[in-house]
């Protein structure tokens, strides 16, 4: 698509279209604003390690139900 189409001629025909295919082009916007390789790799070196980290001592690991118990009293 040619870059010199106005916004709002854009947008209308954004509009026109069904709602499954409005929330496909909003995901793959959103996925594009949100790319960056260097955070995403840093996260998932920080998952492995802490997934290494549970793996070798199961004390580290916390139980769903008393945390979510948790969570809801400190929210209420």
């Amino acid at each position: 698509m040619p870059m010199g189409i106005p916004v709002e001629v854009l947008e209308a025909g954004l509009l026109q279209l069904r709602k499954v295919e409005r929330i496909r082009v909003r995901d793959r916007v959103e996925a594009s604003l949100d790319a960056d390789a260097a955070r995403d790799a840093a996260w998932d070196a920080v998952a492995a390690h802490r997934a290494r980290q549970a793996a070798q001592d199961t004390s580290l690991l916390l139980s769903l139900d008393r945390e979510l118990a948790r969570l809801r009293a400190e929210f209420q």
